[in-house]
C-alpha cells in the first residue's frame, strides 16, 4: 500500500501539526504534500526539529513571495493549488484538514481518509485569528468568496472515503454542515515519565500557545488583572502586541519556549486556563494534566471531553453570546466575570496529580498511533 499524507500548510507547529508528526512517524517514508512549508527556514524552532527528516512537497503557491500572507486573501485559488498535485501514483491518501479545504482527493483508484481537524471555521460562523476583514470592502470581498468556497468545500467532502473526527464536537460540524458520518480519534497527546516525582506547584497560573484571538488571551489576562493574579503566558502569535498593551504587573511575558521549558511550567503552575470559544479539541490543556496539573477551561467545545469537572479542573460557565448567536453556530461565550468567579475560590490542592495524569493518558500518542493503524487497516480491507 503506497501512502501520501496531506496537510493544509507548514507555517508553525501546533495541534494540527502533532497529528501529522505522529502520522510520519508511523509512515516515515510517506511524502508529505503541502501549500507552503516553513520547515528548514529558521521562523519556528519546533517544526524544523520535528519535520527535519521528512520528505515535504510544496505548491507552486508555496513558492511565491509572501505566500504566507496572501493564501488567506487568495484564499479562491485553493481548489487550482491542490489540482495541481498529481497522486496517480499513491494508493491512499491521508489528508490532514482543516483551514484550506484538504480533502476530496479520492478517485476510483485512490481512496482517502480525511483526519477532520474542524471544517474551515471562516466558512461557518466560527471565530479565526485572520484580521484582514477589517475593512468594509474586504469583509464584502470575503462574503462573497467564501459562499462559492463553501459550496467547494462541501462537494470534497462528499469525495472522502472516510472521515475520522479529532473530538466529538468536531463530529458534529461535520454531521452538521457536511451530512456525513465519522469516527473519533482524539489527536496525540506527548506524555512525558516520571511527572510525579516533579517540583512542588508554585502560585502563579499558566496559559499560552499561538497568541491569536480565537483563544481568548485578552480574557484571562483581564481576569488575572482584577485579582492581581501572577499569570505566565507562553508562545508568540499576531496578538503578542496587544496582550502586552493591556497586561497588568502580575502578568508575564515568557515567547517561545521549548518542550523540556513547557513541561517545567505546566508542572509548577497551580492550575492551566484554557479560554477558547468553540475549541476543537485542545491539547495544550491536556499537556497540562499529564504533567499532574489541574485545568480551568471554558465550558464548551473540545474541553468537554478532556477535562472532568471536579476531578481533574474547573469549568466556568457560559454566558449567551452578544450577537444572540448569529451565524451560522451560535453558542455562548466565555466572560471575564465568570472567569473570575472561578478563580476567587479556586483551590489547587483538591486536585489530585494521579487523576489528572491518568486523565491525560488516555489521549497518549501511543493510543493514537494504535487507533489510526487500527483504522487504515481495517477501512483498507473492506
Amino acid at each position: 500500500m503506497n501512502i501520501v499524507l496531506i496537510h493544509d500548510y507548514l507555517s508553525s507547529f501546533g495541534g494540527a501539526e502533532s497529528v501529522l508528526l505522529a502520522l510520519h512517524e508511523i509512515w516515515p517514508k510517506a511524502p508529505i504534500y503541502t501549500i507552503f512549508s516553513n520547515v528548514r527556514q529558521g521562523k519556528d524552532k519546533l517544526l524544523d526539529e520535528k519535520f527535519k527528516n521528512a520528505k515535504i512537497i510544496k505548491s507552486w503557491f508555496g513558492k511565491l513571495p509572501f505566500c504566507e500572507k496572501l493564501i488567506s486573501p487568495l484564499r479562491f485559488l485553493i481548489p487550482l493549488i491542490w489540482r495541481s498535485f498529481d497522486f496517480s501514483d499513491y494508493d491512499l491518501v491521508i489528508s490532514s484538514a482543516s483551514w484550506a479545504i484538504t480533502k476530496g482527493f479520492s478517485t476510483q483508484k485512490i481512496k482517502e481518509i480525511c483526519y477532520c481537524h474542524t471544517p474551515p471555521r471562516y466558512l461557518y460562523g466560527y471565530e479565526t485569528s485572520r484580521d484582514w476583514q477589517k475593512n468594509k470592502l474586504v469583509r464584502l470581498y470575503a462574503l462573497v468568496v467564501n459562499h462559492f468556497m463553501r459550496m467547494y468545500d462541501f462537494r470534497q467532502a462528499q469525495k472522502v472515503t472516510w472521515f475520522v473526527a479529532n473530538s466529538k464536537e468536531v463530529q458534529s460540524r461535520i454531521k452538521k454542515f457536511y451530512r456525513r458520518d465519522s469516527v473519533v480519534i482524539n489527536p496525540p497527546v506527548e506524555i512525558p515519565i516520571g511527572l510525579l516525582k516533579l517540583i512542588k506547584p508554585t502560585d502563579f497560573f499558566l496559559t499560552g500557545g499561538r497568541l491569536e484571538a480565537p483563544k481568548n488571551f485578552d480574557l484571562v489576562i483581564k481576569a488575572c488583572n482584577r485579582l492581581k493574579l501572577p499569570l505566565k503566558i507562553y508562545g508568540t502569535g499576531s496578538q503578542e502586541q496587544y496582550l502586552r498593551s493591556i497586561a497588568g504587573p502580575t502578568i508575564e511575558f515568557l515567547g517561545f519556549v521549548g518542550d523540556e521549558k513547557k513541561q517545567e511550567l505546566l508542572s509548577q503552575t497551580k492550575a492551566f486556563i484554557a479560554a477558547a470559544r468553540d475549541e476543537d479539541f485542545g491539547i495544550t490543556p491536556v499537556e497540562a494534566m499529564a504533567a499532574g496539573r489541574p485545568v480551568i477551561a471554558f465550558r464548551g467545545g473540545g474541553y468537554l471531553e478532556s477535562v472532568v469537572g471536579g476531578k481533574t479542573g474547573e469549568f466556568f460557565p457560559t454566558s449567551p453570546p452578544a450577537d444572540g448567536g448569529a451565524g451560522l453556530r451560535g453558542t455562548s461565550s466565555p466572560t471575564v466575570e465568570n472567569l473570575i468567579k472561578i478563580l476567587r475560590q479556586f483551590k489547587s490542592e483538591k486536585y489530585k496529580k494521579e487523576n489528572c495524569i491518568a486523565q491525560a493518558k488516555k489521549f497518549s500518542k501511543e493510543r493514537f498511533k494504535r487507533e489510526i493503524k487500527k483504522f487504515v487497516k481495517k477501512q483498507w480491507r473492506t
